[in-house]
């Protein structure tokens, strides 16, 4: 107290929070990649961020700028489409991030968006047709309806597939599916057998440049003209 019987209120000099605040900065600076590299991996000889697991039997990712062919097990994976009311990519993560949590379904990666062939190219760019949220194993949860959601088992099928990084914009979208028509048009033992999905590896916590996704479109051996 002072003379006067009043409390003295002591505060901070400058030169005290502006050490504190430098050394917080420099804490940040020094974890933030010390988290981010504890979670990178390597798979397929590509590395990616470890966002969440992978469903059980998932293939080894394709590498960045590359087509190779991918063999996809059976798996359980919860689905909104546009057909459900729900367009956009926002209201379609919603209806999905709600429904694995009230149901204590773990988060797994990736996330599976499906377009429209060709969507990615016209005025808006940004137009989707369905997305899914995949179970960590096929047990997990009985199939059947949530609301908007869509609980199904997914049968095994091959995928043309290419590694891109980078955000998961319909430009690298769009990049990526130019790449595979590109590879499909070359060859003769594969075809398209559906529509294109763009898988998103990782959260919107890992910086965009850094992000791992695969563009994919499903394809059938093609039959020769003999028949075989």
């Amino acid at each position: 107290m002072d003379g006067s019987g009043e409390k003295k209120v002591i505060r901070p000099r400058k030169k005290s929070l502006r050490r504190i605040s430098a050394r917080l900065l420099v804490l940040f600076l020094v974890a933030t990649p010390l988290v981010l590299v504890s979670c990178v991996r390597t798979s397929g000889g590509t590395w990616y961020f470890d966002s969440a697991p992978l469903p059980e039997g998932w293939p080894e990712l394709t590498p960045v700028g590359e087509v190779e062919i991918r063999e996809y097990p059976s798996y359980r994976a919860a689905v909104v489409t546009e057909e459900s009311g729900k367009a956009g990519t926002t209201p379609m993560f919603r209806s999905l991030f709600q429904h694995i949590s009230s149901n204590d379904i773990p988060m797994t990666s990736p996330v599976d968006m499906t377009y429209d062939d060709g969507s990615a190219t016209d005025e808006t760019g940004d137009r989707m047709t369905g997305m899914a949220f995949l179970y960590r194993t096929p047990e997990l949860g009985p199939v059947g309806t949530d609301g908007v959601v869509r609980v199904e088992d997914i049968q095994p099928r091959s995928y043309a597939s290419t590694g891109v990084r980078g955000s998961y914009s319909p430009a690298h979208y769009s990049e990526g599916l130019a790449r595979v028509n590109a590879w499909l048009s070359a060859q003769s033992t594969w075809k398209a057998d559906g529509s294109s999905r763009f898988l998103g590896y990782n959260s919107p916590f890992v910086p965009w440049f850094w992000r791992y996704g695969e563009v994919q479109i499903p394809v059938a051996r093609a039959v020769d003209s003999d028949g075989e």
